[in-house]
């Protein structure tokens, strides 16, 4: 702390990548400080990042790291934020993808919690081990200040029973499985800014197309989920970068019986790594390098984007027809917010909806809340900056503030 401000270091971690964000609240308003990535991590190259708030490089000319590990990476970290003229860190924020079937808010972590996300890697063996092993780590490096997760998942609890309940036996219901909802965190930001947005009108009925590498639609009324793609894992829904969507389950079991050894492990494996684009287009898991394929005429980069688009549109309609209409849609992510023609790909031929897309406003490059639909356009088409950083930022902060509180 810092006078009356309160310093925020959220770490939002990856299979192979560790971004933070340094945040200072004071009163109502809060601003980024500093910001970074660790990238690579486990290979050779690895890159390192570090900006103000102004986006100044701060990482001394040591932009290529060697991190094997995400506690090599977590040091890199602890070292940047703690150098001279940084403000001290308050409080730790981070996100964590899968709670599980015990925790279902944000919360402060303690070992309780702790043995509750270690019981939750079976849910999610592709994110939560490694922000578990972050969460230890940084609690050793930080004793004296709070910690807290931030879920995924929480902003789908307002999805009601028929969309999260799957035709399955209650027993293994009763254990937890269920659809969860991910891309959450980012979700609710989009809510937030479009709540306080002067050049729109808060949308009543909105979809949310959050495509990044892992990929997602939710359907929002009100400001409230009510359905979205992803479920007990954030490996269904639509086709993404390395995950496959939905599947035949009778697919998984021929694939099983395929398998020698470990099929488990390897079936897993191959969802979470191989499938998805990389597997279409044999090219890697980065949208600008396939659509640059697509360019030179190579059929299956062609065919990878034909289906990634058409999955994304079939969800995007059966959402719309659930809502019984819709007054935005709302691209967010990676993909979702740069890359123009799937945007174009998706929304072509939904005219019937009231959707009609500007391509010069489209294909313009700018930052923040974007209008793009045509002026005949009856529904708005946004591009709006996921913010999950500052969203969980933002939790915590209230938590802290809520612990304040309840001490005084």
């Amino acid at each position: 702390m810092v006078g009356n401000a309160m310093h925020i270091l959220v770490i939002n971690s990856g299979s192979s990548s560790i971004k933070f964000s340094l945040f200072e609240m004071e009163e109502s308003d809060l601003r980024v400080l500093f910001d970074g990535e660790v990238s690579g991590i486990g290979t050779e190259r690895g890159r390192f990042k570090f900006r103000d708030g102004e986006g100044r490089d701060l990482s001394g000319g040591h932009r290529e790291v060697e991190v094997r590990t995400q506690v090599a990476a977590i040091a890199l970290v602890v070292d940047a934020v703690s150098a001279p003229g940084i403000p001290e860190v308050g409080a730790v924020g981070y996100r964590v993808v899968h709670p599980g079937a015990k925790l279902d808010a944000h919360v402060r972590i303690d070992e309780t919690v702790l043995r509750d996300l270690e019981e939750a890697v079976v849910f999610a063996p592709l994110h939560d081990p490694v922000v578990i092993e972050v969460i230890r780590d940084m609690m050793e490096r930080f004793t004296g200040v709070a910690h807290y997760a931030c879920f995924d998942t929480v902003f789908h609890h307002t999805m009601p029973e028929v969309a999260t309940t799957y035709a399955i036996p209650e027993v293994y219901r009763a254990q937890g499985v269920r659809r969860y909802g991910f891309h959450g965190l980012s979700c609710e930001s989009i809510v937030e800014q479009l709540r306080v947005e002067r050049t729109v009108l808060f949308p009543r009925r909105m979809v949310i197309a959050h495509l990044g590498s892992g990929c997602s639609v939710t359907a929002v009324v009100d400001g409230r989920s009510i359905d979205t793609t992803m479920g007990l894992t954030p490996t269904g829904g639509i086709v993404m970068g390395t995950r496959p969507g939905d599947l035949d389950p009778g697919l998984m079991l021929y694939l099983l019986r395929q398998m020698d050894g470990d099929q488990a492990s390897g079936l897993e494996k191959m969802m979470n790594h191989d499938a998805g684009m990389v597997a279409l287009s044999g090219l890697p898991n980065d949208m600008k390098t396939v659509r640059e394929a697509v360019a030179k005429g190579d059929a299956r980069a062609k065919l990878a984007t034909d289906i990634f688009t058409r999955s994304l549109k079939k969800m995007l309609g059966g959402f719309i027809a659930l809502m019984g209409g819709v007054d935005a849609v709302v691209f967010a992510g990676g993909i979702g917010e740069h890359d123009a023609q799937t945007r174009e790909e998706v929304l072509s031929g939904l005219e019937s909806f009231g959707i009609s897309l500007d391509r010069e406003l489209n294909e313009a490059r700018a930052d923040g809340v974007r209008r793009l639909g045509a002026g005949g356009s009856s529904v708005e088409v946004l591009v709006v900056p996921a913010k999950e950083d500052w969203m969980i930022a933002v939790h915590v902060q209230s938590m802290a503030q809520s612990e304040i509180f309840v001490r005084s």
